[in-house]
């Protein structure tokens, strides 16, 4: 037996809704020869690229706060990776293709976090580049943007779960959807064009399908715990009705959910919570909009992020189109990028890739450049 069966011995204990090696569709066409498996190949391509560094200083909610115990996006990140393996694991699913969604779904994550998405978006809008989502962003950082422009040649079942795992649309069901390579990359694209698409995104794996019910888990609880470190509120304050079923800390809301996913998922074919945990769920998402994503920013604060991100747009903008090439954004990424991407790329769209990969810190001293 040599190395790389020793490597896939594993796979003799993964049910028949599993995603198998051999089922592996890389973008590019295969990979010379390694002791590795496909999908722990692609977990080693994200963990090593320059934007996976990158989630250190990246804002899960709150930003700019002088408590080095707020979440950062590579946590979050990890918490996904974790509940999502242990769900995987309990189900006797591919672990490998799991941590490598998992790591890589919120890569495309911009400087402010959803808040910083959201004014990206109209830009893009405003300039014909289609709407701007950070699970595409993630997917194009992945496809296109790592290697100079070149792109890391991923599995097509990875790039899928990523592409699918937003978990700010909540269901209590998931079911994977066979799809080619052809047909991953027409999801991809039709995200750009039609918003309601994005929306209805099926993941072609049941791994697909845990990492994006994990996305929800990974953040509720803690998304709380970060709150109520800041006193915006305490665990006290969120409702008996949801406390009853899921619990009244982080641990047992992970516990709770993780738990119940297993005991109705096992042996199927699909994901599933039951529907008291689903509408606890649904009651606690709720509860989190309300008391801590509408109120991470002021609205002073949202209006000077939103004219920070369009000044700085503007500015790169007008640098790219009238080639400035003694500024920071050819020195640091349009001088290294490949023929192809410079070519094939609007100016709109280099200018939305440059800032979308940025740290919010880098952003500020961006932006200080120019003022």
């Amino acid at each position: 037996m040599d190395i790389k069966e020793i490597m896939l011995l594993h796979e003799k204990n993964y049910c028949k809704n599993a995603c198998f090696d051999k089922d592996a569709i890389r973008l590019y066409g295969n990979l010379s020869d390694d002791i590795r498996p496909n999908y722990f190949r692609d977990i080693d391509r994200i963990i090593y690229s320059l934007s996976y560094t990158r989630y250190i200083d990246k804002t899960q909610v709150f930003s700019k706060k002088s408590n080095d115990h707020i979440s950062k996006r590579i946590i979050h990140v990890q918490l996904v990776s974790k509940i999502a393996r242990t769900i995987g694991r309990a189900l006797s699913l591919n672990e490998d293709l799991i941590e490598a969604q998992a790591l890589g779904h919120d890569i495309g994550h911009v400087p402010f976090g959803h808040l910083g998405e959201r004014f990206l978006n109209d830009i893009s809008l405003r300039y014909n580049e289609g709407y701007f989502m950070h699970n595409v962003q993630s997917v194009r950082t992945l496809m296109v943007l790592e290697e100079n422009g070149k792109g890391k040649n991923l599995t097509i079942q990875t790039l899928d779960g990523i592409l699918c795992h937003n978990g700010e649309f909540v269901c209590d069901f998931y079911r994977p959807k066979k799809k080619s390579k052809e047909d991953f990359l027409r999801d991809y694209e039709l995200c750009y064009k039609d918003k309601e698409h994005a929306k209805s995104l099926v993941p072609m794996t049941m791994e697909g399908c845990v990492v994006r019910i994990s996305d929800i888990i990974g953040y509720l609880g803690r998304d709380i715990e970060d709150a109520v470190r800041l006193g915006v509120f305490s665990f006290d304050e969120i409702p008996e009705s949801i406390k009853e079923i899921l619990g009244d800390n982080n641990r047992d809301i992970v516990a709770t959910i993780t738990q119940d996913i297993i005991n109705n998922s096992l042996g199927k074919d699909y994901i599933k919570m039951s529907d008291k945990v689903y509408n606890a769920v649904k009651d606690l998402k709720k509860f989190n909009q309300e008391h801590i994503y509408n109120k991470a920013n002021s609205l002073e604060n949202q209006e000077k992020i939103k004219e920070m991100f369009e000044e700085l747009f503007t500015y790169l903008y007008d640098v790219v189109e009238n080639e400035k090439k003694d500024t920071r954004i050819f020195k640091v990424y349009l001088n290294s990028m490949s023929e192809e991407y410079l070519n094939n790329t609007s100016t709109a769209r280099k200018v939305i890739d440059y800032i979308s990969g940025m740290t919010d810190d880098y952003f500020f001293d961006e932006y200080d450049l120019i003022k």
